[in-house]
Formats: C-alpha cells, sequence, structure tokens
C-alpha cells in the first residue's frame, strides 16, 4: 500500500468533535476511494461503502425521504449483515456526484451527528449546481491530488530521516553532498516521467519498468477523456478535449508558456474556447496560473484574468500525451531545447500546487522581464525561477533590488545548493517540496 498524507488527516478528522461530514475532493484515479476504504477497515468496526457509479441501484436509498432515521433504515435493508452503530460504522458515499439527493442529504447526517459520513467524487466542481440543496457550511472539504514528490520518494524506500535530513539543508541553506544529490536527481527525474498518479506508481514499485508504467498512463488519459466526453455539455466536450491536449504544445514544444488559443486551431479565440477552460479547471483536470501586473501583496487584486498558463492536475497526464521517448530522455536527462526548461516548469507546478498553494507568474511583455512562479506566505510574496542550469537570473535580481519588503527568492535549478545574496538562494529542483 502506498503510504499517502492525508491518511492523517482523515484521522484528525475523525477525532474531531462535533464534526460535519467530509468530502474530499479531487481528480479521477488520485486514489480517493482506496485510502478512504483502507482508513475505513482500520478505524471502524465496519464500514458501509457506496459507489454510486458503480451500484446505480443504490440511489434508490435516497429516492424518498432522506432523514437520518428514513436513510439508516434503509442502509440496514440494503446491508442487512451490516449492525451500522453510531461511532463504529463509516458510512462512505462514492462518486456522490451521480444521486444528488445523497449530496443533498449531507446536511441532515451533519445536523444528527450520530454517523460518520465522509463522501467523494470525481466531477463534484461541475455538478454541484445541479444538486436540489447543496449543503454549504454542513460539510469540510480535503483536496485530494496524485502522490507528490515526498510521497513518491516514500514509495521507493527513502525513509523520513532522509528527507528530514534534506530539510534541514534546505532550511541552513547548505550544499548537499554530491552522492546524495545525485540520487535525489535521479529520483525527481523518474517523478517528472511518471507523474504522482498512484496506479502508475505502484505498476512501477512492482515492475520497476517505465514502458509498462507509460501504459498505465496513458489507459488514465484516455479515462479523462472519457469523462470529458461524459460529464461535459454537448456545446463543450469537443472544445475542452481540444483545449486540454493542447498543453503540451502549450508547455513543452514552445518557448512562451502563455495559454494560447492559436495553439488549439487556426484562429483559434477565447470567445469560443473560455468556457471550455472553465469547465476543466472545475472538473479539477487543470489548474490555472495567472499572470500578474504587480508583484506585491495581495496578488489576487493584480490577476490579469484573460493572461494565463494551464497545467494538468498531474505530471502523468501531460507526459501520457507525449511519445514514449521523452520519458526516456526525461530520465537520461538528455532533453534539449524548449522541452527541458518547460518539463522542469511543469514538474515545480506539480510540487506547489499538491502543496495547495495558489500560484501566480508575472511577464512584462513591454519590458521582457519574467518572474516564473509567484506564491503567499504570510503576507508576503514569494517568487520562484526555474532554471535548467545556474544561469543568471535577470528579472529575479531586479526584482530583489526593488522590492526590499521580500523576504526572499527561491532560483530551482538542475544543480546545487547556493546563494548570491542572503535574500537569493538556488537550490536544487527537488528541494521545492519543502517551500
Amino acid at each position: 500500500m502506498l503510504k499517502r498524507k492525508i491518511y492523517d488527516d482523515l484521522k484528525k478528522w475523525k477525532e474531531t468533535k462535533n464534526k460535519k461530514c467530509l468530502i474530499v475532493q479531487g481528480a479521477r484515479q488520485v486514489g480517493k476511494t482506496f485510502i478512504i476504504e483502507e482508513f475505513g477497515k482500520e478505524n471502524y468496526e465496519e464500514i458501509i461503502s457506496i459507489n454510486f457509479k458503480q451500484t446505480p441501484s443504490a440511489i434508490e436509498i435516497f429516492s424518498g425521504d432522506i432523514d437520518v432515521e428514513t436513510l439508516i433504515l434503509a442502509l440496514r435493508f440494503r446491508f442487512p449483515e451490516k449492525k451500522i452503530a453510531p461511532d463504529k460504522t463509516l458510512i462512505f458515499l462514492d462518486e456522490i456526484q451521480e444521486c444528488q439527493e445523497a449530496i443533498t442529504s449531507l446536511k441532515f447526517w451533519a445536523n444528527d451527528n450520530r454517523y460518520d459520513v465522509i463522501a467523494s467524487g470525481s466531477m463534484l466542481g461541475i455538478d454541484y449546481k445541479r444538486a436540489t440543496s447543496y449543503p454549504v457550511g454542513y460539510v469540510d472539504y480535503i483536496k485530494m491530488y496524485g502522490l507528490d514528490f515526498e510521497e513518491f520518494l516514500w514509495s521507493q524506500g527513502i525513509n523520513e530521516e532522509i528527507i528530514s535530513s534534506l530539510k534541514q539543508l534546505f532550511v541552513e541553506r547548505k550544499v548537499v553532498p554530491d552522492a546524495i544529490h545525485s540520487q535525489m536527481m535521479k529520483y525527481f527525474r523518474y517523478y517528472i516521467a511518471l507523474g504522482g498518479m498512484p496506479e502508475v506508481i505502484q505498476c512501477f514499485v512492482d515492475t520497476k519498468d517505465f514502458r509498462e508504467a507509460d501504459k498505465v498512463q496513458k489507459e488514465l488519459l484516455q479515462g479523462y477523456l472519457y469523462d470529458i466526453a461524459h460529464y461535459a455539455s454537448a456545446d463543450e466536450k469537443i472544445k475542452a478535449e481540444k483545449c486540454f491536449l493542447s498543453l503540451t504544445k502549450q508547455l513543452l514544444d514552445k518557448e512562451n508558456h502563455k495559454f494560447q488559443y492559436k495553439e488549439i486551431e487556426k484562429g483559434g479565440k477565447a470567445q469560443k474556447y473560455y468556457s471550455s477552460i472553465e469547465w476543466l479547471v472545475r472538473s479539477d483536470i487543470v489548474r490555472i496560473c495567472n499572470n500578474v501586473t504587480n508583484i506585491c501583496y495581495d496578488l489576487d487584486d493584480y490577476i490579469k484574468i484573460d493572461n494565463f498558463r494551464l497545467y494538468t492536475s498531474d505530471l502523468s497526464l501531460l507526459i501520457a500525451m507525449k511519445d514514449f521517448a521523452l520519458k526516456g530522455q526525461i530520465v537520461e536527462n538528455t532533453i534539449i531545447g524548449n522541452s527541458k526548461g518547460g518539463i522542469y516548469e511543469c514538474a515545480i507546478a506539480d510540487i506547489l500546487i499538491k502543496k495547495g498553494l495558489n500560484i501566480r507568474f508575472y511577464k512584462n511583455e513591454s519590458t521582457k522581464k519574467e518572474i516564473d512562479f509567484l506564491i503567499q506566505q504570510n503576507g508576503k510574496v514569494l517568487p520562484i525561477e526555474i532554471k535548467s542550469s545556474n544561469g543568471k537570473g535577470t528579472s529575479l535580481n531586479q526584482l530583489m533590488e526593488k522590492k526590499p519588503e521580500i523576504p526572499v527568492a527561491y532560483k530551482f535549478i538542475d544543480g546545487n545548493v547556493g546563494v548570491s545574496d542572503k535574500r537569493i538562494v538556488s537550490m536544487p529542483l527537488y528541494m521545492a517540496m519543502f517551500i
């Protein structure tokens, strides 16, 4: 079983007094069902697990009155072997977007407060408006992603003690010993090639074969395309698929990674495609990163809505869109041209997004100044640059000279730790996991 950080979050929720129902959100195949069922088996006497997509007949349970007493009675008829006792039974409503009355029922489960209820779904962001009464204020949320880089290291047998030692080097800005650095860069390139989808990582753990993992990646990509075809409206499905599949052109095949509609089709315009992009964002298939007009807190006040980059919700999906040869080039570190910088940028975006951070970027076309990523922590802006080598970051240097209120800037490089001054720190790419 792959170790996942969300397991500890689930335990904290269980130990909370007067807790609400819990909704675990996330894209398809990131491991929601598996980890919740394992959590239920290990922390409750029994688990009632209903997957509304696999068992549509279970929707009948919620077709009449949805007060808790009626629902418990219906569940006991459906699962006669289960006791369904307060505090001892976990009720897990999986793919809940397929049953709108089940979504509505969460309000009543929360008010009753005798039973622990977890719901999950991969398309909640696009279906919530169809619920007869969405339970705002009656549920807590956890966002789940594919494995982040630290979880990937766990899967490869790298223990927490080693990772803690690396974190200490990050905090103290000390050089990583060469032997450790080379191994960490190897694992980082593995992570870029594989991404974080649990089924892909488990395949690689079992087989140590990148070709077998590639097959799983491509199957998952097809599953995502199926979801677009299944859930998007007739007007959106073809456009949304085109937007999604254009991401390799947007991020890997050109120097400017701004999302450009002309890469979808000749003469493509926002008027035609922007609603499809919004659908992809709401469905957790992609993440949006907006340009900002000014680098100061609060970045949201300076967002340019029509100027953005799009990243896949997991690196697995992006790499699966390309030929297997790219995977070999990543692992062997032989990438050349625009793709290398684009891949490293996508990898750092993946790490930051999976930490729950809102990412922005700055690019001024007239001055040619650009900062790859901007995040906010403790009321301060933190600039981040990504370099395929330890070259000069002119824009970053000029920014830090003009903005003394920015405490630190990070330049993540295909190299080791270095400090050009007290406020600009060069770090190996893999150290982004400690931001």
